[in-house]
């Protein structure tokens, strides 16, 4: 039997109508036996499957990562000439002007109830205990984002009629029934299972995320915090942190370049493999959409993309007390802020290029100034259009670049732009669990805000950072800039931590500034873009979706 064939025809029947989809011809009315159909397929092959999704959504820059991060401060693309533009879907998403038609709403729906029902389909082949806690593990990683983005996710249990559409959870019930189900299987996760594989602390790092989000999640225009549910984050990051296998790297880009699945940070990633194609998740996305055309080396002649940028109010958020000298030169860092811009030898020796911010001149690896294709210095400048459409010669320029991820020179072929690069996708890491272990001191009811300090300044710490007497949760409001990167608050921390790992949104209206103005965005009519659309061609097969207020 053809197993790719066989999960086409199920995939339509298990979670009949959580995927966009076409119609339905006569021959899928019904599906294969299942005594049959496990003749030739096993629960161990359908879990690789589903390991297989996990990039899926999560590591092209299109899905997940724009949804979560282009609707923030910390991204934006801008149409540069004729480049970028998309019919204007990069714009929409940092306006927060979607449909419930925007491709990008769609795919990732798609894609995570991929993973849905890859993984609700291990679980009807008899699987091991194992097997069956590690595709619970998956299905409820996909859950958990179908929830934070749309606050609604279809699901179906083993057994259940296939003609009928399955039961949809929203809001705080379906918050409850991820939390019940991942708990039930957390004590079934193999203790020694590696971070490429769904394991206990993964487990564990999920949960906090659903319990530090579950009153936002009940009510994203005004988020509340329970005691017991911080405390639930408290226990489970202690569990993490007193374990002691995990500690920072040395250096904080050795956590991203293409060695990272050694990362002593690394909780949870999808692997990749310098030099193969296979099953590679295909990280160049995360360094080629920003770097100009002319950037790399002479063996990469235009490979870079010239697209995406960070806005000036998010990079002058990571100086504290308005030091700004902490651009290109990781000698010259300020120590309020500590080494997160930083020079990889093998990367910049290659090409010049210094991971983190990429700000002002750019030069070869050789020190020679690179130029834009019209012949101007290629300087990066912060000030992108208001419109966000460039336009003139500064058109290549404009925007501040990040390097986090960066290029693979050790790729035998040469090949470092394309998708056969050794980087690692960061899923879970470590730094995530003590941030929020300290983010749930401060929001309990009477605050332990030295033990949220100690842990935050042993993060700041290891990062070459001052150690801070205070700090504050919230944000506060301040003169010429956003109110979402004032640098002294807890929210900014998290920002300077965890950029561009698909958070910041999250963060964002959890911390209840999801809808003031930052650059390029004005504050939002309502509430309505706090979660993301159903896409209209879900909504057409499955009734018991429904579209979410004000679209």
């Amino acid at each position: 039997m053809n197993i790719s064939k066989y999960l086409k025809v199920s995939s339509l029947l298990v979670l009949s109508g959580i995927v966009g989809c076409t119609k339905l011809t006569e021959g899928y009315k019904t599906t294969i036996p299942q005594t049959q159909a496990a003749q030739s397929l096993s629960a161990g092959q359908l879990l690789s499957k589903t390991y297989n999704d996990v990039p899926g959504p999560f590591v092209g820059i299109s899905n997940v990562y724009s949804l979560e991060e282009n609707s923030t401060d910390e991204s934006l693309v801008p149409t540069r000439g004729g480049d970028w533009d998309d019919n204007g879907v990069w714009r929409v998403v940092h306006n927060h002007l979607w449909n419930a038609d925007h491709q990008q709403v769609l795919d990732v729906f798609n894609q995570l109830n991929s993973l849905n029902f890859d993984a609700t389909n291990v679980l009807q082949f008899a699987p091991s205990t194992e097997q069956k806690a590690e595709a619970i593990f998956l299905r409820d990683l996909s859950l958990f984002w179908l929830l934070d983005l749309y606050n609604q996710f279809p699901v179906r249990q083993p057994g259940e009629d296939l003609l009928l559409a399955p039961k949809v959870y929203t809001g705080a019930a379906a918050a409850d029934f991820i939390i019940a189900e991942l708990t039930a299987a957390l004590p079934d996760l193999g203790a020694g299972n590696s971070n490429k594989q769904a394991n206990p602390d993964a487990a564990k790092l999920l949960l906090m995320k659903l319990y530090l989000n579950r009153g936002a999640y009940a009510n994203r225009a005004s988020p509340t915090f329970s005691d017991a549910d911080m405390n639930q984050v408290i226990t489970l990051g202690n569990q993490i942190i007193l374990s002691g296998k995990y500690s920072y790297m040395p250096k904080y880009f050795g956590n991203f370049g293409y060695s990272n699945s050694g990362s002593t940070e690394g909780i949870f990633i999808y692997p990749g493999s310098s030099g193969q194609t296979v099953n590679n998740p295909g990280m160049n996305s995360h360094w080629m959409n920003g770097f100009h055309y002319n950037e790399y080396n002479a063996q990469a002649p235009n490979a870079g993309w010239n697209g995406f940028s960070t806005t000036s109010d998010f990079y002058n958020s990571f100086s504290l007390g308005g030091t700004t000298d902490y651009s290109l030169n990781d000698t010259l860092i300020d120590s309020r802020i500590g080494r997160r811009f930083n020079s990889d030898p093998t990367t910049t020796l290659a090409s010049g290029i210094r991971p983190g911010f990429l700000v002002g001149q750019q030069y070869d690896q050789n020190g020679v100034a690179i130029k834009d294709r019209k012949g101007n210095p290629l300087a990066f400048d912060p000030n992108i259009a208001p419109t966000m459409i460039e336009v003139g010669n500064n058109l290549e320029v404009t925007g501040f670049r990040v390097a986090k991820y960066y290029p693979d020179f050790s790729d035998p072929s040469g090949k470092f732009y394309s998708n056969n690069s050794g980087n690692s996708f960061m899923m879970f890491r470590y730094p995530e669990v003590v941030l929020s272990v300290a983010e749930a001191y401060m929001r309990l009811a009477s605050p332990n805000t030295s033990a949220a300090l100690m842990l935050i300044n042993g993060l700041r710490t290891a990062r070459g950072a001052s150690n801070l007497a205070s700090l504050p949760l919230n944000p506060s409001a301040g003169a010429g800039r956003s109110l979402v990167d004032d640098p002294n608050c807890l929210l900014a921390e998290r920002g300077r931590e965890m950029y561009l790992e698909n958070s910041r949104r999250t963060d964002l209206i959890r911390f209840n500034v999801f809808l003031t103005p930052w650059q390029y965005k004005p504050a939002d009519a309502g509430p309505t873009t706090l979660l993301f659309p159903v896409p209209t061609q879900a909504l057409s097969v499955n009734p018991n979706l429904k579209q979410n207020p004000g679209y």
